[in-house]
């Protein structure tokens, strides 16, 4: 029997190996979203942090590949935004706490499958706001 870690670092490495075949800045992207998901959500919560990557995911599909990802990992595929929204508050604790585990594999995975690293995702938000300027 494996721990709940050892199944989500498999399906973590799983579907981060398979975002590696789209391109770099697809999983540049990706990587570099769940290197700063963990901070959004300890700072806004998990329903307004997964809310505001679900918006810019309509922009960029590797963010909202992450959040499918994240939610097959959890097993709440389809039902995640969902369930943040409208979850009680104990549902919300465990929920927001099994997507930080989750992403604390993203983001191990990004670092060395990916090869984006904490550092290459400030720069890449630096270089963007310079272009929208």
């Amino acid at each position: 029997m494996q721990t709940r870690d050892q199944i989500y670092a498999a399906d973590a490495y799983k579907r981060v190996s398979k975002v590696k075949k789209e391109g770099k800045e697809y999983y540049g992207s990706y990587g570099s979203m769940a290197h700063k998901l963990p901070l959004l959500i300890r700072t806004a919560g998990l329903a307004q942090a997964l809310s505001f990557v679900e918006s810019k995911g309509k922009k960029t599909g590797a963010y909202e590949q992450l959040l499918k990802d994240i939610a097959e990992t959890i097993g709440k595929k389809d039902v995640l935004q969902d369930r943040a929204r409208n979850a009680d508050l104990s549902e919300y604790i465990l929920l927001t706490k099994q997507v930080m585990d989750a992403l604390l594999w993203y983001k191990r995975f990004a670092q060395s499958v990916l090869d984006i690293d904490a550092c290459d995702a400030t720069l890449e938000e630096g270089a963007a706001n310079e272009q929208s300027s």
